[in-house]
């Protein structure tokens, strides 16, 4: 028995791409929160969704544990928690009811919850955790407990219906966590690592597991959503993530790490450190991270692979400069070729993460970024579409225009939610011919990740798809941000369906 059962909602079964690629993560999030309450002496038990059924799984749990408190708490280092998936809120909801029905009262946190406070709470949460949440969650639980004379109405950080009026009330807002180290490390000895351990060997031959070392990025692209953290940034020592890591190493044999951090690699001076802290505590394994274009100097590079870094994962987004701008994502595109140079002079390999479809793109600016993926030949890509989320400035522009559906169903929906200048099919087939050229040209190393197998692996002919698409799934009245206004949106010089790759391209220079 448990006084708190914890858990979240991300279910690896219910999204299609993710089980291909199966590399599954435990919650890090969820169990730093497990941590806090038990530092706290607190009883806490979990059921970890990831991998198990939430349906029978989690009846299950609620009949072992016969919780007092349920507590949905997501994984805020997740980037699916991030795009709110409808599946996802489905099993947040199931996990409410099923909760209820044992008699267990339910809190919520993540984003989504944060994002539609109201709607949760009318559902029947007694309360959601706004944005960073542990210390909130140690309050409130304490609380339900009766082991605090503080009531709800007293904790800030929260949201919950007025008993009286039923209005949505909001308490103050609490301030961030600024010295992480503070925290205790995430409870994992409450997960079943061989679970974890089993997947990752069937399908990549070795076992990977996540860590942090900030939380938030000060950068402000206008389409990403950062109802956890907002604009802040803090990072936890160096000297305390190089020892993480070698617990990871040596305690449960992690042979990869994958460092979920927003932006990894911010601050130069904590990167050189943190390379001696793991030197000198035999704790490199080889990791990934994501981070920005402009942050991949020689320096920092040559820094991150003394710490073990093997592969980075870049927001490039897109090859044309005015596209860049129009996000406010402050890089130029000649930074993305210098990154990845400097990256592959390292022997670190470097990922883009490419957007399609922001308001304004044309063809000409899509071919750009074809062109990129050309000139410089990253050893993988993440191709997705614009996709609004709340609390945004793209949201604000492109809200008037979102109708029933305005979250994806899983990662692999790539739905556009306004009116793009082109439609659905023509960015699914650009996003499979990308996918398909980069794999033709790519080896891997050991501890890259096996591919989820295109759809057709003739590259050519899936570009000549594209082509074909690009004529028949124009929008006639595509979205346009005020700056590009006076630009026709899409290009009429298209090729012919029968162009090669490379041909493609010629046209940028006409």
């Amino acid at each position: 028995m448990a006084d708190i059962l914890m858990t979240h909602s991300y279910h690896l079964y219910f999204d299609r791409k993710q089980v291909r690629k199966m590399q599954p993560y435990p919650p890090l999030g969820t169990l730093y929160a497990a941590a806090l309450l038990r530092s706290a002496g607190l009883s806490v038990a979990l059921f970890d969704t990831m991998l198990n059924d939430p349906e029978h799984g989690f009846q299950s749990a609620l009949a072992e544990h016969r919780p007092r408190i349920v507590v949905v708490y997501e994984d805020n280092f997740n980037f699916l928690t991030k795009m709110c998936l409808t599946r996802m809120r489905e099993v947040a909801y199931h996990i409410l009811e099923a909760s209820q029905g044992a008699g267990a009262t339910v809190v919520v946190n993540g984003s989504d919850a944060s994002d539609h406070a109201l709607d949760y709470l009318r559902r029947g949460f007694r309360c959601v955790l706004l944005g960073e949440a542990e210390w909130t969650l140690l309050e409130v639980v304490q609380s339900l407990l009766k082991d605090s004379e503080r009531d709800l109405t007293q904790i800030s950080g929260l949201a919950y219906l007025h008993d009286g009026t039923g209005e949505l009330v909001r308490t103050a807002q609490r301030p961030l966590t600024r010295n992480l180290d503070t925290l205790p490390l995430p409870a994992r000895d409450l997960l079943d690592s061989e679970q974890y351990r089993a997947k990752w060997r069937a399908a990549h031959g070795f076992f990977s597991l996540n860590i942090v070392s900030s939380r938030g990025c000060p950068y402000r692209c206008n389409w990403c959503a950062k109802p956890i953290y907002g604009d802040t940034f803090s990072v936890r020592s160096a000297r305390s993530v190089a020892e993480e890591m070698r617990q990871l190493k040596c305690e449960l044999g992690a042979e990869h790490l994958w460092f979920a951090d927003d932006i990894f690699g911010l601050r130069a001076k904590w990167v050189r450190e943190l390379a001696l802290e793991v030197e000198n505590l035999d704790a490199a394994v080889p990791f990934k991270m994501q981070s920005r274009v402009d942050l991949m100097n020689v320096d920092n590079v040559r820094a991150l692979r003394r710490a073990g870094c093997a592969e980075v994962w870049l927001g490039a987004e897109s090859g044309s400069q005015k596209i860049l701008d129009g996000m406010d994502k402050g890089t130029r595109v000649d930074q993305i070729a210098s990154a990845r140079e400097n990256l592959r002079q390292e022997g670190i390999r470097a990922c883009y993460f490419l957007q399609f479809g922001y308001p304004g793109e044309t063809w000409h600016d899509i071919q750009k970024t074809i062109k990129l993926v050309r000139d410089t030949r990253p050893d993988d890509i993440g191709v997705s579409v614009s996709y609004p989320l709340p609390g945004t400035k793209f949201f604000q522009r492109v809200q008037a225009q979102l109708g029933e559906k305005t979250n994806w169903s899983d990662s692999e929906d790539l739905a556009m939610m306004f009116q793009g200048a082109y439609t659905n099919d023509f960015y699914r087939a650009l996003h499979d011919a990308l996918h398909a050229q980069v794999d033709s040209w790519n080896s891997y190393t050991t501890h890259a990740v096996k591919k989820e197998q295109p759809a057709n692996p003739q590259p050519d002919e899936l570009w000549k798809r594209v082509m074909q698409l690009e004529k028949t799934c124009r929008n006639p009245r595509p979205t346009v941000l005020d700056q590009f206004a006076s630009e026709k949106l899409v290009q009429l010089q298209a090729p012919s369906p029968g162009t090669s790759f490379d041909e493609l391209l010629n046209v940028l220079g006409s």
